[in-house]
């Protein structure tokens, strides 16, 4: 019993003495998409402040694939020491779990909240090939088109694809869904014309969109974009009640010290705040939102509920 008890102090005191000394050596964030996309690029622009913060170099590390979950399983798997954290997606944290039976990784039990990152509304962008300048035109071509309308994502469960099919459903238009590992991916094949539109994070369609090189036909979020204030809701265009909220946020696995949380808390917060910064996220059309991890842990649970029951309600299957 002496031993045990002897033992378990002396992991106490390791942890303790751990949590004191972090970070002692490079932090990795860990992204679930191919660079270029919207979580990638708001890693990228928080990663030199955030390392001078933290006083480490901050590595950002690409996990593409199945819509962010095997960055989230990554992380979830690895050491709670705060040197391993997600910037995690919509999908990754509240979606994924509705639409895959076997997940390796449960959101609301395997991370540690830190901090969340950015809200936005997702954006359906069009290029040439798209003759519609409205969003009724293109639910009218999409419906007389052979084959239906296909839009991308960056990929299966992702936000963007949720959007797109609650739109599918609400609008009962044709539209068929192409999935790409990352919002990068599929903005290079819009703008080279390979597919027709994509439901893209504000992110990767705002600058886009403000160079003339694609339509933006309307936003999924319940207000207008302070950075395409001109585009309509897709709420205002005919569809009342219709909503899509993209985020991204920071999680470390679970278990990991409440001392490195704090710490790594204290310093994405600060990296958010930052003037410099802040304007930079906000020119690629997303909203830094810094919060406690009490706050993002209650965000995470109410929009896990919210997504489960309208993937429920709208017949989405679960992939077994």
């Amino acid at each position: 019993m002496r031993s045990i008890v002897a033992l378990a102090a002396a992991l106490a005191i390791s942890a303790n003495v751990a949590a004191q000394t972090y970070p002692s050596r490079p932090v990795t964030v860990v992204v679930g998409f191919a660079p270029g996309g919207g979580t990638d690029t708001v890693a990228r622009v928080m990663q030199k402040k955030l390392g001078e913060y933290l006083g480490q170099t901050v590595v950002v590390e690409n996990r593409a694939g199945a819509g962010g979950t095997i960055a989230a399983d990554v992380v979830a798997r690895a050491a709670p020491d705060g040197y391993t954290i997600l910037l995690g997606t919509i999908a990754a944290l509240a979606i994924n779990p509705h639409l895959n039976s076997k997940l390796p990784y449960k959101p609301l039990q395997d991370f540690a909240p830190v901090s969340m990152a950015t809200v936005s509304g997702n954006v359906l962008v069009v290029n040439s090939l798209v003759q519609a300048k409205t969003l009724a035109e293109y639910v009218k071509e999409a419906n007389t088109k052979p084959g239906g309308m296909t839009y991308g994502t960056s990929g299966v469960g992702s936000a963007g694809n949720l959007a797109g099919e609650l739109f599918r459903l609400t609008a009962k238009a044709n539209l068929v869904h192409v999935p790409y590992k990352g919002g990068g991916p599929a903005m290079s094949d819009l703008l080279g014309e390979q597919i027709p539109s994509v439901f893209a994070s504000a992110t990767t369609a705002t600058p886009q969109v403000k160079a003339g090189k694609l339509r933006a036909l309307g936003t999924t979020s319940p207000k207008r974009s302070a950075t395409l204030p001109d585009v309509p809701t897709i709420a205002e265009q005919g569809y009342p009640g219709y909503q899509a909220t993209n985020w991204y946020a920071y999680v470390a696995p679970a278990r990991t010290p409440k001392d490195v949380v704090a710490r790594l808390n204290r310093d994405i917060v600060r990296t958010l705040s930052d003037p410099a910064t802040h304007e930079a996220i906000f020119n690629q059309g997303e909203e830094p939102t810094p919060s406690t991890p009490e706050e993002l842990a209650q965000h995470m649970a109410r929009e896990y509920a919210i997504w489960g029951r309208v993937i429920n309600e709208a017949g989405i299957p679960k992939e077994q």
